[in-house]
């Protein structure tokens, strides 16, 4: 047989093609072994794995970064305990730093590392947490039941842009929708939750579990479908707190902001209703003072307020603790200093509200929480004790714990079956 006919050798060329496109489609599809390993767990381009941070079953959590230039690495943590020489991290093989903490208790905790002087989050991890001139990374440890991640229906959290008349300037909230309010045309109660100094409006949804605690409870028929407003209490980055009474000043941005735009926008845009008796507002720390200083003045729209670690801050001059924090000091969310007072006191300046008898049979639920070892705890007590001096009945649950997320997240858990 003639194989050098002009039909073999089309046949011939033919098959070396589809063998050639073969080669190359199976090389493009296989990693070289230098670059094996990438990705979200990997060590970068021919290094070391790494996985970080690493939750075993006992609580403990293993946190690492290769950083084989650096010269010491240490891990700064919120609401973590007693880290102190525990969060230094050790130099491993290929450069790789590590340390275990623990156990901890089941929760949600944010940190960075701090690589010789330089703050950076976890490169390894994609979760984070914001706050409002810093962001972190987060973990979780599961474990408790109120705030885990279950499966029952779960709402939506929403990111909004609103532009603010007062500041005259875009501002941001996020909004908590229950299961199955994009299916239906009901109406809901409206819930306006604030955070503390320092953080911002995405707190409560990430290191809060804001949302994972009202699905769960709503779930369980502990709590009735609502619209939780998280809203940013510091109206710029350099975390002004006001002038003259602080959180307490009639002219402090933040409520003319929420009364002027942000409220009116969530009663356009969203299925909420518009009376007292559907209408809640609580705060932790910062954001605490700013519930007292908004719903009090406007009574006539808040039947039921909360007040997490805190009270009216600036209003008793020296009545917070030394740093603010209690027993357990954290990076994220320090509790206040106390302004110094001037003007008319905040008493003296709501005292029609105060005293008005008609407005206090509406109010149905007026709520604190304060922990044993926060610094604020005497400011708590005081403002529970003003209030009762002009005829409220309001609720003082002291807890144990400090000024932290491990108390704030279960104070949400405890308030927001009593709301509607």
């Amino acid at each position: 047989m003639n194989l050098n006919t002009p039909l073999v050798r089309s046949i011939s060329l033919a098959v070396l093609s589809i063998v050639l496109a073969v080669v190359s489609i199976t090389a493009q599809q296989t990693p070289a072994p230098a670059e094996r390993g990438r990705g979200g767990r990997g060590g970068g381009r021919g290094g070391p794995a790494v996985v970080s941070p690493e939750v075993w079953a006992d609580g403990r959590i293993t946190f690492r970064l290769a950083a084989p230039q650096a010269q010491a690495v240490r891990l700064t943590a919120s609401d973590i305990p007693g880290l102190g020489q525990t969060g230094v991290l050790t130099k491993g093989e290929g450069g790789v730093w590590s340390v275990t903490i623990g156990p901890l208790a089941p929760g949600a905790y944010r940190y960075n590392f701090n690589v010789d002087g330089v703050a950076t989050i976890d490169p390894r991890s994609p979760f984070i947490s914001e706050s409002n001139a810093n962001v972190w990374s987060l973990v979780y440890i599961p474990g408790a039941d109120f705030m885990d991640t279950k499966n029952v229906p779960h709402g939506a959290v929403a990111a909004v842009n609103y532009y603010s008349t007062p500041l005259g300037a875009w501002r941001r909230m996020h909004v908590y929708m229950p299961p199955g309010y994009e299916v239906n045309n009901d109406k809901y109660p409206v819930f306006y939750l604030l955070h503390g100094a320092g953080d911002n409006d995405e707190a409560w949804t990430s290191v809060g579990r804001a949302g994972f605690i009202l699905d769960n409870l709503i779930a369980a028929k502990k709590a009735k479908p609502m619209i939780v407003v998280m809203p940013a209490g510091h109206t710029s980055r350099a975390q002004a707190i006001g002038g003259g009474r602080g959180f307490l000043s009639p002219t402090d941005d933040f409520a003319k902001d929420f009364t002027t735009d942000l409220m009116p926008y969530i009663e356009k845009h969203y299925r909420v209703f518009t009376d007292r008796a559907h209408t809640a507002m609580a705060g932790l720390s910062m954001g605490g003072s700013q519930t007292l200083n908004i719903a009090i003045p406007r009574l006539d729209r808040f039947a039921y307020i909360g007040v997490y670690s805190s009270g009216l801050i600036g209003e008793f001059p020296g009545a917070a603790g030394p740093g603010g924090r209690g027993a357990a000091a954290a990076p994220t969310a320090p509790a206040p200093a106390t302004p110094e007072p001037s003007g008319p006191s905040w008493e003296t300046r709501n005292q029609a509200v105060l005293d008005n008898a008609g407005l206090k049979k509406g109010l149905k639920l007026l709520w604190f929480s304060t922990g044993k070892d926060d610094g604020l705890i005497t400011t708590t007590r005081a403002t529970v004790d003003l209030l009762k001096k002009h005829g409220f009945n309001p609720i003082f649950e002291e807890s144990t714990g400090a000024h932290t997320w491990i108390n704030w997240r279960n104070y949400l858990n405890v308030f927001a079956p009593q709301l509607f």
